[in-house]
């Protein structure tokens, strides 16, 4: 029997999640209920700096809990990141994760679970639904407002010998609370707030345009692009605007409820090419492809970028599809200068003899498969090109 568009069976994923001020403060009592006697807290040196790392330390210390920090996640969590952390985890007899910090922390310790869970090596659970066995009990507390690993069934792990990153895609992967405060994403400096910002609407608009997208997704989707558009320059002139890290905080728990289902497009394929093979910021990467790429699928499907443009103010609901493209365009752009990411790639010293490298690794990232027009590897090189 066929369906009507929308009606199709469908799964949705998400966790548990507590929002608001002072959630991060129920971090013991969560680990505590999922059984934990001996958690690892998967944080990086940053997060430790600033004081945040400390804090969920002495919480679960206080709560009779035996903690083990894990503190040597870098950006583009590493392979031998995650292995280390997860020898430790074994020796330590640990029982379960806290992920404190962005993406790459909350990322790594996905990473130490699937193996704990599974044996063998993080590179062994590239793709999707590879990982068969549940992973150990995991609270996370993100501390930016972008990377939405805290929601996700992914995970991004760099594999530094092919020099590229890897995903794992796994409703395993995906956490059993999420405590999402916004006073630990006032500390983030104002490049860090764009960056993760911008990543935030990657997700969200990847997942609209999406072949996977569905009623539910869209409906977080759209939401995510308005709330970024509205919030984050506001986020980024003036860190201590808790309103602002609010709606941010908002923006994010949205996008990744959106793409964690709907999955995500060319953007962050040939982002992950990118940060595999040169290590650069994703979200800034993110931030530079997005326009590109848009231009490249806006054909493809039209509508929904005209959904996007008006959800970001742009006043075009009668407009001709290459006025809508103009003006999308343009309000892409103006949003990245607009909170200091007006950045090409060449700025980020990507030259015109590695594209057909990055090129190729991107064409076989998974993302690209829920693209909304279909990628050859010379239309990867040209966007690459037109982004330099």
């Amino acid at each position: 029997m066929e369906c009507a568009p929308g009606l199709e069976l469908r799964k949705f994923v998400a966790p548990e999640f507590v929002f608001g001020l002072g959630a991060s403060e129920l971090a013991a009592q969560y680990a505590q209920n999922l059984g934990a006697r001996r958690p690892m807290l998967v944080t990086d040196q940053g997060v430790v700096d600033i004081g945040w790392a400390g804090m969920v330390e002495a919480s679960l210390r206080a709560a009779g809990l035996d903690c083990v920090v894990f503190s040597n996640v870098t950006a583009n969590p590493k392979d031998y990141e995650v292995m280390a952390a997860a020898e430790i985890y074994r020796d330590k007899g640990c029982d379960a994760l806290v992920g404190l910090g962005g993406g790459s922390a909350m990322d790594c310790a996905k990473g130490v679970g699937v193996v704990q869970a599974n044996g063998g090596n993080i590179l062994d659970y590239e793709g999707v639904d590879t990982v068969p066995r549940a992973l150990p009990p995991l609270v996370c507390v993100p501390t930016t407002s972008g990377s939405s690993a805290d929601v996700s069934q992914f995970a991004i792990i760099s594999d530094t010998k092919r020099k590229v990153k890897i995903a794992l895609v796994s409703k395993m992967l995906v956490p059993d609370v999420s405590l999402i405060d916004p006073r630990l994403t006032a500390t983030m400096s104002p490049d860090l707030t764009a960056n993760t910002g911008l990543d935030a609407l990657t997700h969200a608009i990847e997942a609209y345009v999406s072949n996977a997208s569905a009623p539910v997704t869209d409906l977080f989707a759209l939401e995510a692009v308005r709330l970024v558009g509205k919030h984050l320059p506001q986020a980024v002139a003036d860190p201590s605007d808790m309103e602002a890290r609010t709606q941010m905080c908002l923006a994010s728990l949205d996008a990744g409820l959106a793409f964690s289902n709907a999955i995500l497009g060319a953007v962050h394929g040939m982002a992950h090419s990118l940060g595999g093979l040169l290590d650069l910021p994703h979200g800034q990467c993110n931030a530079i492809l997005l326009a590109p790429v848009v231009r490249f699928n806006f054909h493809s499907a039209p509508l929904r970028y005209r959904d996007i443009a008006v959800a970001l103010g742009c006043d075009v609901p009668h407009g001709a599809d290459n006025e809508v493209l103009d003006a999308l365009d343009g309000a892409l752009r103006s949003l990245n200068k607009s909170v200091g990411m007006g950045q090409t790639l060449g700025d980020l010293g990507v030259t015109r003899e590695e594209i057909p490298r990055l090129a190729e690794l991107a064409m076989q990232d998974p993302c690209l498969l829920t693209n909304p027009r279909k990628p050859s590897k010379a239309d990867i090189e040209a966007i690459y090109e037109s982004a330099l």
